[in-house]
């Protein structure tokens, strides 16, 4: 089965399309979310509403659950746009699941609030941590939150990131990572990982946030969009 592993969407819908179009161009079975839809950009209503509407499986994100959760004053510009039912889905989502692929058990979680930010060049003592949890001893892990995709193996097993739909940082295209294996199955078999970068039109979203002058941290955004440089 062909999975794709979103994450970071962060209300960037053309992104999110040129992503969409993608999949299905390749004919990806199914997509699972890991965690945050919204924050950042001005489309955070589509974005939501894309994942609920395309995405099996959902996990929640630090932006998800500060934003459906009230948590921060300065977000009230994403309530407005998302409105009481739709906070209310993002503050309820879970913080992790796992599955078995091809004899590999792994967690699946976003990152932040559940770990501290994980990026590449992490010491394996911090990806060790992450792969014991619950009680359980996983050999692979997939998370989101730092916004650049890898692919990592380790005496643990595969870290995989899904990098960021919406506000990659580094090369500022849509990522994901794909995964093809036998869904389910505990028994060793073969599993292909591979990470999807997707051009989109970096102008045009960054053209819908100059347009909206109550975006919080807007000039940021667009920075990032259009560069992959980190600006707040």
């Amino acid at each position: 089965m062909k999975i794709a592993f979103i994450g970071d969407l962060h209300g960037n819908y053309v992104a999110t399309q040129a992503m969409e179009k993608e999949l299905r161009r390749i004919g990806v079975e199914d997509i699972w979310f890991l965690g945050d839809a919204v924050g950042k950009g001005p489309q955070n209503a589509q974005t939501c509403d894309w994942v609920r509407a395309n995405c099996t499986v959902c996990i929640g994100g630090n932006w998800d659950y500060g934003i459906g959760g009230k948590e921060f004053a300065e977000d009230g510009y994403f309530w407005d746009q998302l409105g009481p039912e739709r906070m209310e889905w993002l503050r309820t989502l879970p913080s992790e699941t796992d599955c078995w692929i091809s004899g590999v058990h792994f967690r699946l979680f976003h990152g932040r609030p559940v770990t501290p930010l994980i990026s590449v060049q992490e010491d394996k003592a911090v990806f060790a941590e992450a792969f014991r949890a619950n009680g359980e001893t996983y050999t692979g892990i997939i998370f989101a939150d730092s916004h650049r995709p890898f692919v990592r193996t380790l005496n643990d097993g595969y870290a995989l990131n899904t990098g960021s739909v919406g506000n990659s940082m580094g090369v500022p295209k849509a990522h994901c990572l794909i995964i093809d294996g036998e869904l389910g199955s505990r028994e060793p078999g073969v599993l292909t990982m591979t990470i999807l970068s997707v051009p989109y039109d970096n102008e045009a979203a960054a053209a819908l946030a100059r347009q909206d002058e109550k975006l919080p941290h807007r000039e940021s955004f667009i920075t990032e969009v259009l560069t992959g440089v980190y600006s707040r």
